[in-house]
């Protein structure tokens, strides 16, 4: 008799486990259940009728070599695309400034490499902070981002640059997020100068991070990665449409849309699946957000259910406009805004005709304005209306582009509600408890951006574990 999996959840994480399982074991039975009317969760391309445009996720790391590899796989080599060569800035101070290079998600080294984003005074403070009395650093251990910066730098490197740049991978603002479960190779390079017994100071991390960087200069072709070599993100022509397609026409899955599951009934060594029938299944996946899994977890390992009940959401607006004329629209690929910048709506642009060459030979001009962050749901309880008009109105501020002028021919509004986990100081130790907890029920697992970390790659690589694990390949 084959083995029958049921995966709750049909975003990326859910299909990717079920193509993985199914390739590992084609005679299993895999029902994929879906809350809403559509497949590919936090990935949601829009039919545009100029083309095909993301309005979630809008690029991944392409230097991740295992993502790549698993896109080839396939069959999607050939529809990867990569970004022009504008570069992003940030808004701050009322006028606009370079993208800071030589920083670790906007942390400098030096102060040099933060220009004119902050005054002379934090100048002097973050290059004088590597001759300060040390950090109490406990290895192993995690802080806030923005504690750590703002007590060795200055607030105005965290409101100005730092809350930007992790703001738009994170939707939450740096002093809610953990210094190690966000930048870890900077936690990493700490432990090591608490381990050797040596002061600890950001600034000391910082440049052992720049130096390690400098030296794979030195590597052959074959070892280096580099920037020059593998571009930093990719896409795809059609949007992310066509992986989470792909995905589930490769699953040989039965999805199941418009299906809200509201528990998982153990007994008898299986597994049913309120609310999606009667049939009973041997193995079972949870794919959706922390909320939601520890509801359903709550039978089966109800001590990651306690657990994965602390792990808080945040959420986010995208409103993509597209234009008439794209004349007027700086050559940037898109510009964040810094946290503390008065009467501003949106916390950044994308420029997607201008980053992205295959958009931009649609004509006209195509942005994403985005809303939200973790604590401030207001964006999210206004109409389309109000936030395209907040959007435009923030855009000509910032730019001098006037959308009303250029000619706004389509819209499309998203509301992500809870689209992304907290990945606060304490969130790793949470997912570890999980982790323990899912562990003692191998027929059970967990998946997705809360347990696995945020970006696609990511996501990924937790899924295809989790459906090994349960399919018992190590």
């Amino acid at each position: 008799m084959s083995t029958s999996y049921a995966i709750i959840g049909a975003g990326l994480a859910g299909l990717t486990a079920a193509r993985e399982i199914h390739t590992l074991d084609p005679d299993a039975h895999i029902d994929v259940f879906e809350a809403t009317d559509r497949i590919g969760g936090k990935l949601h391309t829009v039919a545009f009728d100029a083309g095909p445009t993301d309005m979630g996720a809008e690029a991944y790391l392409a230097f991740r070599a295992d993502a790549t590899e698993f896109f080839t796989e396939l069959g999607l080599a050939d529809r990867i695309v990569h970004p022009g060569p504008h570069t992003s800035m940030i808004y701050s101070g009322g006028r606009l400034h370079p993208l800071p290079h030589d920083t670790v998600m906007g942390i400098p080294s030096a102060s040099a490499s933060l220009g004119d984003l902050v005054g002379q005074d934090t100048r002097a403070r973050i290059d004088a902070e590597g001759d300060a009395p040390g950090i109490d650093w406990t290895v192993g251990a995690d802080t806030s981002v923005g504690s750590l910066v703002r007590a060795r730098f200055g607030d105005d490197v965290v409101d100005h640059v730092v809350s930007a740049l992790l703001g738009g991978v994170y939707s939450c603002p740096a002093d809610e997020l953990g210094l190690r479960a966000t930048v870890p190779q900077l936690a990493a390079e700490l432990d090591d100068l608490a381990e050797a017994g040596e002061r600890v100071t950001l600034s000391r991390a910082l440049k052992s991070l720049d130096e390690k960087k400098r030296s794979r200069k030195t590597l052959t072709p074959k070892e280096k990665l580099t920037p020059e070599k593998t571009p930093v993100f990719g896409a795809f022509r059609g949007g992310y449409a066509e992986l989470y397609e792909e995905l589930a026409e490769q699953s040989g899955a039965d999805i199941h849309l418009d299906t809200f599951v509201s528990g998982i009934v153990p007994g008898d060594g299986r597994y049913r699946i309120t609310g999606a029938g009667d049939t009973a299944y041997d193995r079972v996946l949870i794919t959706v957000p922390a909320p939601t899994a520890a509801v359903l977890l709550r039978d089966v390992a109800p001590d990651a259910a306690t657990a994965a009940r602390a792990v808080k959401l945040s959420s986010s607006v995208v409103v993509g406009m597209r234009f008439d004329s794209g004349d007027s629209l700086p050559d940037h690929s898109g510009i964040l805004i810094a946290a503390d910048e008065p009467d501003m709506h949106a916390k950044a642009f994308t420029f997607s005709s201008k980053k992205w060459p295959h958009i931009g030979e649609r004509g006209g001009a195509f942005v994403r304005a985005s809303f939200g962050t973790f604590g401030d749901d207001s964006m999210l309880k206004i109409g389309e209306d109000e936030l395209v008009d907040h959007a435009l109105d923030d855009l000509q501020k910032i730019t001098g582009f006037d959308g009303r002028a250029a000619g706004l021919s389509e819209i499309y509004t998203q509301y992500w509600w809870g689209g992304l986990p907290r990945f606060s100081d304490t969130h790793l130790d949470t997912v570890a408890t999980v982790r323990t907890a899912v562990d003692a029920v191998p027929t059970v697992d967990v998946a997705g951006a809360w347990v696995d970390g945020v970006g696609v790659p990511a996501v990924i690589a937790g899924a295809r574990a989790a459906a090994r694990r349960l399919a018992g390949v190590n």
